[in-house]
């Protein structure tokens, strides 16, 4: 496995004096890819196994509400790293737009190229967690998915993805071993800095190859064998997450590192064929947007679960102020260990964009639908220009998690309410 350390950078650990000041917290942020938010065994599964987030859920403050804005990964990993939804960081989709009526170009299209570099400049305009974090001597570290061009484009100042849409490099993580991480953290404390790990690994993402080990524990409890992979790889992901907290553990890191969690969108996975199913990555429904959000830090956070929202631009925030700094007025998420912010939100909201940007500089040109939850309520508003034949949708979210029973023709004030809520948010329709 490749890894890029460049020349002289400092790195961290959490050990000081008792004169000395308060050494400050090492991050890792745990970041699943393409994960239902109920495939955990905390989160009530009764056949996928899952005993190192189990443990980690029983050790963390669980937010089992939690959303990320929009169900792709490209502007769903840009938003946790931002701390900025896909209309405010203009990275709404996973690719450029199609040039010429194609239905798809190849990667080294030159159009595709000079759109995939026009995301990255917007990524390199933006104060990212990394980034700021280095203001305040932290070092930082990605592995796996990464869509931004170098590790670098983030503000990262160490890591594996060189470049390419997916993540090159970065994609061993997790499937061939965690040493990468051990590297960086193993020379993070020799060097005495702080430091942010970033492992987002493509687990339990396809393609689905689990050990066989793992596939011949579900073989057998589903007729489904597309059904038995997926669940495997979800065991393999857990696997590493135990392997990396063990690895924390053993180096003394663990009582001085806050550990945050999160899937960057959501998977329901087709019994019938090796893709997803619908209503969940890219659609405007909980299959594709709900998430568990875990944050572990001992002794100062008090381990639970919370009923409250909680978004997953709220990240970024609540690290820059758990290290002490202030985050920047345009990450509008709320401190996750500040309960009297969470006791008075009244709502989250989201977007979900098309696959292939329509327009790189005006995010409303890509966008398909706004979502909002306020009131025990999730409303679905499409837009007319990517979704003309889609009507509005509301459902008492936590009654109908499966979003079966549309109520918006029964609802219409509660429709017109949550509309402007939405539009108070962000209107598509103003510059």
């Amino acid at each position: 496995m490749s890894v890029c350390l460049p020349m002289g950078a400092g790195m961290a650990h959490g050990q000081s004096s008792a004169s000395a000041a308060p050494v400050p917290p090492n991050v890792v942020l745990i970041v699943s890819d393409d994960h239902h938010w109920g495939d955990y065994g905390f989160m009530g599964h009764q056949v996928i196994q899952t005993p190192h987030l189990d443990q980690l859920a029983a050790e963390s403050r669980v937010f089992t509400r939690g959303y990320v804005p929009s169900s792709l990964c490209c502007p769903s990993l840009a938003t946790i790293i931002s701390g900025q939804y896909p209309h405010q960081n203009f990275i709404t989709s996973n690719d450029p737009p199609l040039v010429d009526g194609k239905k798809r170009a190849g990667i080294k299209d030159p159009a595709f190229v000079a759109g995939r570099e026009r995301f990255n400049q917007h990524m390199d305009q933006l104060a990212t967690l990394p980034r700021l974090l280095q203001q305040k001597g932290y070092v930082s570290f990605q592995t796996g998915k990464w869509w931004q061009g170098s590790f670098a484009r983030g503000g990262f100042t160490h890591g594996m993805t060189r470049g390419d849409r997916h993540g090159d490099d970065g994609l061993k993580i997790g499937r061939e071993g965690l040493q990468p991480i051990y590297d960086f953290v193993n020379q993070a404390v020799a060097d005495k800095k702080p430091f942010l790990a970033w492992y987002a690994p493509l687990l339990p993402h396809d393609p689905h190859t689990p050990p066989d080990r793992l596939l011949a524990k579900y073989k057998d409890k589903t007729p489904s064998i597309h059904v038995a992979r997926y669940w495997a790889m979800v065991e393999w992901f857990d696997e590493t997450c135990g392997e990396l907290m063990g690895f924390l553990k053993d180096k003394g890191l663990a009582e001085n590192t806050i550990v945050i969690y999160v899937a960057d969108n959501g998977w329901i996975q087709n019994p019938d064929a090796p893709k997803y199913a619908p209503r969940s990555k890219q659609s405007q429904y909980d299959g594709g947007l709900r998430t568990p959000i875990m944050v572990r830090w001992p002794r100062k956070v008090q381990p639970g679960k919370e009923t409250a929202l909680a978004s997953s631009v709220d990240i970024a925030p609540t690290v820059l102020k758990a290290v002490g700094m202030t985050p920047p007025a345009e990450m509008s998420g709320l401190n996750l260990l500040d309960h009297d912010a969470l006791a008075a939100r009244k709502s989250i909201t989201g977007e979900i964009f098309t696959h292939n940007s329509a327009n790189l500089e005006k995010p409303s040109a890509s966008l398909r639908w706004r979502w909002i939850i306020d009131g025990g309520y999730k409303l679905i508003m499409p837009d007319s220009r990517n979704e003309p034949t889609e009507k509005p949708e509301l459902y008492l979210i936590e009654a109908d998690p499966g979003e079966q029973n549309n109520l918006a023709s029964a609802k219409a004030a509660v429709v017109e309410a949550l509309s402007k809520k939405l539009d108070a948010w962000w209107d598509p329709s103003k510059p």
